[in-house]
Parts: structure tokens; sequence; C-alpha cells
């Protein structure tokens, strides 16, 4: 018997166990991979150093206090926060506008554009035509205008989430933004008023933990992976690797047991409370005997498939200067590629001296028929891409990985709010079972870390 058995080692069930584990509060931790982390995956080879997962962070006040008290103080890396964003518009790298002035002057918008977007920023924006929960690209352009809508979210929303903005819910993938409308009825207003509603930060003051900028952009010197083996190191003999879960029913002294396949065979836990971190599509038919309700809410959440392409090139293979964070393509371009990350010029030293990586995203909800290429397939359709965007012609790739993730981000479409409240609510009756991923509020990985103390503290209480 255990206290608490946890489901999965990526960066939400790690950051539980570990608070759990500070408070001497007897912990498992079951991983099906030979290694901790989830989709958080770091390489080295040749003197080069990727990422095959999430690339970076942004910094938030528990992923920073988390990283310090592992051991990470020494270890945190950041980008300069005032590097450029690009968007492929017209067969031209536009920069990302980042304030006022920049958008008045910006090539992206036209003037009519620009008009209808400050118009919309501060307030006068058309009712919503019907209650009914609107898509992220209703809103933003209800708000915004087509053009902010088209070209900059879109564009955003494909690179970032690998999602569709025409099916995406605005109330749940854009929680905070639809917020602001809701505050103060123009984006501009609702900052403004919920600025001055804002509480006092709760996280305590530590002078290790590093102050940040608006827009940083943070990661290891080793990669993202010194975060989650950072953890695991600290908690021992309590994380079990190889062990993939296959059950899960309640016990009569209203605790439960979890059957694992093993390398040892057939192995069973039983545990007070059990926290599920693992994705909708694992959770849903472990979940079906004890809840089919929570268990169709589950398997109703898509995951579409994104590969993740990390290619090298010689510094004279480009066509503009790599100064910025890399480049998000609209689907009206004609780049089949959704984004590009300029690795090496985000955190320094990832390459030998002459070269430069990308990390580069294909697929996502949009292009699902990705997963039906061959590596070598993807591989030449993203070099295409590249060389209408930011490489010469006649230049050659070196590639570094191809990592096909068949079910990757987690859609936030539309009735999201209502399939997590309906699989919460079909849960109440099964104390002790928590479920703690990136499918119920919040994909970033701050968001993860935020989840994972939220559950630790639940369950001590």
């Amino acid at each position: 018997m255990v206290e608490t058995l946890i489901v999965g080692a990526g960066i939400s069930g790690l950051t539980t166990a570990y608070r759990l584990h500070e408070q001497q509060h007897e912990v498992m931790v079951a991983e099906k991979n030979d290694r901790a982390g989830g989709n958080i995956t770091s390489k080295a080879s040749g003197g080069f150093l990727w990422e095959e997962g999430p690339n970076s962070f942004s910094p938030t006040p528990e992923l920073l206090k988390l990283a310090v008290d592992v051991g990470l103080k020494d270890e945190f890396v950041f980008a300069d926060p005032t590097l450029p964003r690009y968007v492929y518009w017209q067969g031209k790298l536009l920069p990302v506008p980042m304030s006022p002035p920049a958008a008045v002057k910006s090539q992206l918008l036209s003037p009519l554009g620009k008009l209808r977007a400050l118009t919309g920023a501060i307030g006068f924006v058309p009712p919503k035509v019907a209650t009914e929960e609107e898509t992220v690209a209703e809103f933003f352009t209800r708000h915004l205008g087509s053009e902010v809508a088209q070209r900059l979210v879109s564009p955003f929303v494909s690179g970032v989430y690998a999602g569709d903005v025409a099916n995406l819910s605005a109330s749940a993938a854009f929680a905070r933004v639809t917020q602001l409308a809701d505050v103060g009825g123009g984006l501009v207003a609702g900052a403004i008023l919920s600025r001055g509603k804002k509480k006092k930060a709760t996280t305590e003051v530590n002078s290790e933990i590093p102050k940040t900028r608006s827009g940083e952009l943070g990661s290891f010197r080793e990669g993202l992976q010194q975060l989650p083996s950072s953890i695991a190191r600290k908690l021992g003999e309590a994380v079990k690797f190889n062990w993939e879960l296959k059950q899960i029913s309640q016990t009569s002294e209203a605790g439960y047991i979890a059957t694992f396949s093993t390398p040892e065979g057939e192995q069973n836990v039983e545990a007070q409370q059990i926290i599920l971190t693992t994705p909708a599509y694992v959770n849903a038919p472990i979940l079906q005997d004890l809840s089919p309700e929570a268990s169709q809410a589950l398997r109703e959440i898509d995951y579409p498939p994104v590969a993740c392409v990390v290619l090298a090139y010689p510094d004279e293979a480009f066509s503009v200067p790599l100064d910025g964070f890399g480049n998000l393509n609209p689907r009206s371009e004609g780049v089949r590629t959704l984004g590009t990350i300029w690795s090496s010029t985000l955190f320094s030293g990832r390459t030998p001296q002459g070269w430069q990586i990308l990390t580069n995203f294909i697929g996502g909800a949009t292009d699902p028929e990705i997963a039906q290429l061959s590596e070598e397939e993807i591989v030449q359709q993203v070099h295409q891409d590249l060389q209408k965007t930011i490489v010469k012609p006649n230049t050659t790739p070196k590639p570094l990985a191809v990592h096909l993730w068949s079910q990757a981000i987690p859609q936030y479409t539309l009735g999201h709010l209502d399939r997590i409240a309906r699989i919460k609510e079909s849960l109440k009756p099964f104390s002790g079972l928590f479920l703690s991923s990136n499918y119920l509020d919040g994909v970033a990985l701050g968001d993860c870390v935020r989840r994972g103390e939220e559950t630790a503290a639940q369950i001590l209480r």
C-alpha cells in the first residue's frame, strides 16, 4: 500500500510527486517509458543540442521555483525577449508588431486592418451574434478584425498549438484573453481593469529565483530534459520505469488497486489515491469500467499528429539574417510547415561553429495527412518550405531528427469546457482519484507545473 500513486512521469506528475515527497508523503510514480519527461525530449550529438518536443518555457513563478528547488539555479538560459517574431506573408518575412507604434508601421496589416484592430481593442466591438460558444477565429475577428485573425492569430495557433482557429474554442484555448473582453468590453479596457484587480503574487520571495522580463523564453544549459531528469533523481527509487498501467479497480476500503505490466511481469499496487497524469486517450480505456461517462468525454478530445523536424544548415545557407525567434506561416501562403524556431539564435552554444539549427513543426489539426509520409518525404517537404522562407536554393540540410508525434497536442475544440466539466462531475463519486494533464486547462510547461503544484496541495490538505 502506498499513500499516493502517480501514473506518468511527465512534468505534471513529477511536480506533484516532488512536492509530496518534500512533505514526507509516501509517493510512487509509474512511467511506461524508460525515461522521465513525457514529451520533453532533449537530444545531443556531434556538438548539436536540440529539442524534439517542447522547445522552451515561458517563465512562471512556479516553474522557476521548482527548477531552483531541484538544483538548477545555475542552469537557466534565457532568450533575448526583444528578438523579433516573424510571419511569412506575401513572399516576405514581416516582424510581428509587439507595441502600438510598431503596429502602426507594420506591413502585415492594411490601413483599414489597423483601424479595425484599434477600434476593436478599445471597445468598439460588434455584439456576439448568438449565445453559442465562439471559435478562436470568430472571437478575434469580432474583436480585432479579419486581418488580425487570419494573419496573426491563425499562424500563431497553428504554429504553437497545431490547432485550427475555425474549430478551437476561444474561451478554452484563450481563457485569459476572453476574460479580458468580459471584464472591459474591449481587450485594452479589460487589461486596464483587470490590472487594477490583480492580487499580490502568493509565491514566496526567493533571491535565488532569476528575475525575468516580459516575453522572455527560457531553457536549461543541457536542454529542457534537465528539469524532469533532476526531479526524477531527487525521487530516486520512487520512480518506476517501464511500468504500463493496464487497469484500475476500487477496493472495499475506499482505495484503489492499479495493475501494471512491468519487466518483472504483472504487478498490482494498492494506493489510497491515484493521480492520472497521462493523456486523455490513455485514460479513456482505463476509466471505462469505473466511469463510462468520463471515458466517453475523454475520447472526444482530439490529438492530431505533428512532426518535429530538426535540420542543421551552414551559416552561408541563409537568405535572411537569423536575428529573431523564428517564423510562422499562415495556411494561405502555400507553405506546409507550420512554423520554424531559429533554435541556435534563441539559445547560443547549441551548434558547432559555422552551423545553425532550425526546429520545424509540420502537420497538426489542419494537416493530419502528414502522418502518412515517410521521414524522407517530411524532410524534403520542410526543406522545400524553408527554401521559400529563409534558406537559399541549392542548399542541403543536415537532418538531425524527425520525430512524428502521432498524437501530439490536445485540442481545446468547441465544447471543451463542457467536456472537462462532464469528466469532473462523473468522477466525483471516486474519492482519491485525480486527473492532472495538459488536456485540462493549459498545454504550456508552466501550466503543467502549476497544475502539478495544485494537485499536490489538494492531496496534502
